[in-house]
């Protein structure tokens, strides 16, 4: 039987209900997302087996060349695991660390879940989570990759939405993230994609499907790589681009403190960077004051070691491939939380970055788009290539109004007609009245650098223009009116005799 979207979400959605109340809901996805994975694998790798085996005789068919996925070491499969009826927790636990000797780190990092240490995931819940997922074959034979790909994402939206404001953590908005992702494109074979603070990979994942389904084209030809402090987290990333099929791959680290991704005393610069930092997170400050990649050379002091805001941007910024080095440049879309803007102390960072004509577009955004937070954010545009009619300008757009969004139970969401106009304006360049307009670089110097989008963008209601001769006429007419009043109860207090 083929699976419809929405009855593949239901049933991996249906493995939260199995093992309620037995762990907490902020690790449910600890949980779950790698025995979907392992249950993935093992469909794929199965399918593949039976046909090499046939092929090259058993004695052959487990060399790893012939596999483009991870190998299922005998005796680990999920079929062997559905088999075990006691101490089903150590059998998950042994199957987890068999895959990952056998595949010499390719999946390093992804299984980190403890089963056994988990007391109330008894024989018997981890018996029917296993039996549920048994229900379907998750192989790309029987589930489209892309599919799958979409069912796991849901299944990570889902995670984050039982989590509530804790979830935001490791989960950008789908509308957010979209938007971001037209805002810089289009992409061509070979662009290569980072995200510095990755989560569970959504941006990086949606750049993907855009690519093919926007553009027609193969994302197996685009490079996907990610870093992210949180060990969990990070897991999710991996397992996330390895049921998507991308090319590419997650380190965990502090991006800022001990970046993964460097070519000799550089940074690895790539096509784009889209990143959804932590706002005004305390960072390494004191370790980083002698950063051997250069990063933070905007202004001789340092960002303050609460605020790390400008220390990711600027981290960001080295991250872009640059024409004079490359040949080509890059482009970064970050949320960033409004404060950026126009803070006074930061102005001294905000100087660097647009006398050296790096800033394309700001996009104010509505609040409460976020579970975690419901503060006013903004998205920065970054591009160290500007097309030469942008060049020393700035595009402001006004996004917080009411027809840019609606409102759900517990926070808001852009529309669809939303994404469009903002999409629209920018890559027209357009100034349109109360939502956007192109700044020149000296207006923004007359302004001492800050970048807050109502400075530039008036969007108070016009009054509407008065016709006093038609307002003196309503006047008139009310004086009338009045002495009409007031001459018919004279009449009355004359009659009853009143003085």
């Amino acid at each position: 039987m083929t699976l419809s979207l929405d009855e593949l979400d239901s049933h991996l959605f249906k493995c939260a209900d199995i093992i309620r109340d037995a762990v907490d809901s902020t690790d449910y996805k600890e949980f779950i997302l790698p025995l979907v994975y392992y249950k993935t694998i093992s469909d794929n790798f199965e399918v593949q087996y039976e046909q090499y085996a046939e092929e090259y005789g058993e004695e052959n068919a487990r060399r790893p060349a012939l596999y483009d996925t991870p190998i299922v070491p005998e005796g680990y499969t999920w079929d062997d695991l559905r088999a075990v009826n006691e101490n089903v927790d150590q059998a998950i636990n042994e199957a987890f660390d068999a895959l990952r000797e056998e595949n010499d780190g390719e999946i390093e990092g992804v299984f980190r879940a403890d089963y056994v240490a988990a007391d109330a995931l008894n024989d018997d819940r981890l018996s029917k989570l296993i039996e549920h997922l048994s229900t379907h074959d998750l192989d790309t034979e029987s589930v489209p990759p892309d599919m799958l790909g979409e069912a796991y994402m849901d299944l990570v939206r889902h995670f984050a939405e039982e989590e509530g404001k804790s979830g935001g953590q490791f989960f950008t908005p789908p509308h957010i993230v979209e938007l971001m992702v037209r805002l810089v494109e289009p992409f061509e074979d070979g662009d290569t994609f980072h995200d510095p603070t990755v989560g569970s990979g959504g941006m990086l994942i949606e750049a993907a499907r855009h690519y093919r389904e926007e553009q027609d084209g193969d994302p197996s030809k685009l490079t996907f790589t990610g870093q992210e402090i949180n060990p969990d987290i990070a897991a999710i990333a991996k397992m996330n681009l390895s049921i998507h099929g991308l090319n590419g791959r997650i380190e965990r680290e502090d991006s800022l403190l001990r970046p993964q991704f460097t070519e000799g005393d550089e940074l690895q610069r790539f096509n784009y960077v889209l990143a959804n930092f932590p706002f005004s997170a305390d960072w390494a400050k004191d370790e980083l004051q002698d950063d051997p990649y250069s990063r933070f050379g905007w202004h001789e002091k340092l960002p303050r070691a609460d605020r790390g805001d400008y220390a990711f941007i600027m981290h960001m910024a080295e991250q872009l491939k640059d024409p004079a080095v490359d040949g080509e440049g890059g482009q970064a879309a970050i949320v960033i939380p409004h404060g950026v803007l126009f803070r006074k102390h930061e102005s001294k960072y905000r100087e660097p970055m647009l006398e050296n004509d790096m800033v394309e577009a700001i996009i104010g955004l509505p609040e409460n788009l976020f579970q975690n937070n419901s503060i006013p954010s903004a998205v920065l545009l970054l591009n160290t290539n500007k097309p030469a009619e942008r060049k020393d300008e700035v595009l402001f757009v006004h996004a917080a109004d009411e027809a840019f969004y609606r409102e759900l139970s517990n926070q808001n969401e852009l529309t669809a007609d939303g994404m469009d106009h903002i999409d629209v304006n920018v890559s027209e360049w357009k100034t349109e009245e109360r939502v956007s307009r192109s700044v020149s670089l000296d207006e923004i110097r007359e302004n001492d650098y800050n970048l807050n989008v109502a400075l530039y963008v008036d969007t108070t209601e016009p009054e509407e223009d008065i016709d006093v001769q038609e307002e003196l006429g309503k006047l008139r007419e009310l004086q009338a009116e009045r002495d009409e009043i007031e001459a018919r109860i004279d009449g009355h207090m004359e009659a009853l005799n009143y003085e």
